[in-house]
């Protein structure tokens, strides 16, 4: 097996188990490829999970990448005065986000990790809106965010842009320009409540997640209890058989 794949192979694992893997990895190899594996980072929470969909999940992170690119090809040609459907290209790349997000957090969630979804979100964004893929994929070691105005860099466009959104870019033309402008404040109100309605999501799973706790601590606290009445209870029936044979003995 060549030494790219056995690395490959290190990122897919469990992310307890990186750091013992690389180091036994690089005991394996000697010159320059040992020194190579042993500078790999571990790579953060994020990071991890967004290499386990790669390679859990092919087919959910090539379609958020190919609806990243179809979202940047709309976007592009609206800047250079051509027609596009930016808003539904935007809605498309939203649901392969969303889809996306929810695969990376259950292989995650296995794992014994729970990464921050916002950040899981921006950086799955900033991967499928990315202007040339990374060198290695599957391989990152730290978060990304999204590139913003230098995403769209060498475009020449016709009119006035601006950006709005956190999930996507949408262009806003010149007065004067039919219909886009119009397109450009549905996509920004768009936005807004997709925006509103994942930190409604957000708050309910936190919800959720400390209503678990508490059941949890409250089960803890019913059986610590249980216990020490079952404690009490042999307690005092020892002391009943006691009694009970003494008040034999004497008698």
């Amino acid at each position: 097996m060549d030494l790219d794949r056995r690395i490959d192979e290190l990122y897919a694992l469990p992310l307890a188990d990186f750091t013992a893997s690389r180091n036994a990895l690089a005991k394996s190899l000697s010159g320059d490829e040992a020194k190579l594996v042993r500078a790999l980072n571990k790579p953060s929470a994020v990071a991890w999970a967004v290499n386990q969909l790669f390679w859990k999940a092919r087919t959910a992170f090539d379609q958020l990448v190919k609806q990243g690119a179809a979202l940047r090809d709309a976007q592009i040609a609206v800047l250079k005065g051509k027609e596009a459907d930016v808003q539904r290209a935007a809605a498309a790349h939203r649901r392969a986000l969303a889809h996306a997000v929810d695969q990376t957090k259950d292989f995650a969630s296995v794992g014994g990790i729970h990464p921050n979804a916002e950040d899981l979100a921006r950086m799955l964004e900033a991967i499928s809106l990315a202007v040339q893929p990374p060198k290695h994929v599957g391989r990152w070691t730290e978060s990304l965010r999204p590139a913003g105005f230098e995403a769209l860099a060498n475009v020449e466009p016709v009119a006035r842009a601006g950006w709005a959104g956190r999930l996507r870019t949408v262009a806003t033309p010149e007065e004067g320009t039919p219909g886009l402008r119009e397109r450009a404040e549905a996509e920004r109100k768009e936005a807004q409540r997709a925006e509103a309605l994942q930190k409604r999501l957000d708050a309910d799973v936190r919800n959720a997640e400390r209503a678990v706790v508490r059941a949890k601590q409250a089960e803890k606290r019913a059986r610590e209890g249980l216990d020490r009445a079952i404690e009490n209870r042999q307690a005092t029936e020892a002391s009943l058989a006691a009694a009970r044979k003494s008040a034999i003995e004497h008698s």
